[in-house]
């Protein structure tokens, strides 16, 4: 006795369905992202706390950076929010820096980054530090005087230092020794003169009585 089976072929839409099973399977399965340049390193680190605040804020990522203008921005504020930051950041393969400014008060500091990663796509971050030292110059020494300041100043020549006219000086001048000296002798001079003419007086009257008597 013979067994005859009879193959059948997979038809056309059958096959069609599974193709469209498949590339649905694999276009629906989670790709892996890519990954941006991210931030591995930076001085002052994340949440450390330094003795006074350094020259510069160093920033190291994964990869080298993609420079540009706009493409970097580093902003570092003060406890109050003000801003320390002294210039543009600076770009060199994956570190940028950031100068800071010389002077500076204690307290925490707040760090905000924005840059582009090497796959051309912006990024970005913040984290802070705390500064343990101020070095703001003191009230005490901005109140010492300068050299220049201590200086003697210059005498200055004012009306006091001047002895003011007195109206009374020319009337003592007037009665100096000289002038009373000379003022004796005219009044001794005028009184001499008075005397004798009194004793001629006298005679004349004594001659003009004498003839009446008579």
């Amino acid at each position: 006795m013979c067994t005859l089976t009879s193959r059948h072929s997979l038809s056309p839409g059958v096959l069609a369905a599974a193709l469209l099973v498949a590339f649905a399977f694999l276009f629906a399965w989670p790709q892996p992202a890519a990954a941006h340049d991210a931030l591995v390193e930076s001085s002052p680190a994340a949440d450390s706390t330094v003795e006074t605040l350094p020259d510069a804020l160093t920033l190291t990522f994964s990869a080298a950076l993609i420079d540009g203008d706009g493409s970097t921005e580093i902003a570092v504020t003060d406890a109050a929010g003000q801003p320390v930051t002294d210039g543009a950041a600076t770009v060199d393969g994956a570190m940028v820096t950031q100068t800071l400014v010389p002077q500076a008060d204690a307290g925490a500091y707040h760090v905000l980054w924005k840059v582009v990663s090497s796959d051309g796509h912006p990024t970005s971050g913040e984290f802070q530090f705390t500064v343990a030292t101020s070095t703001l110059p003191s009230p005490e020494a901005s109140a010492t005087p300068t050299a220049e300041e201590t200086a003697a100043p210059a005498p200055e020549v004012t009306q006091s230092a001047v002895p003011a006219e007195d109206p009374n000086m020319e009337s003592e001048a007037s009665f100096s020794p000289g002038w009373l000296i000379a003022g004796g002798v005219v009044l001794l001079v005028v009184v001499f003169v008075l005397v004798l003419l009194l004793r001629r007086r006298k005679p004349a009257e004594s001659e003009t009585d004498s003839p009446a008597e008579r």
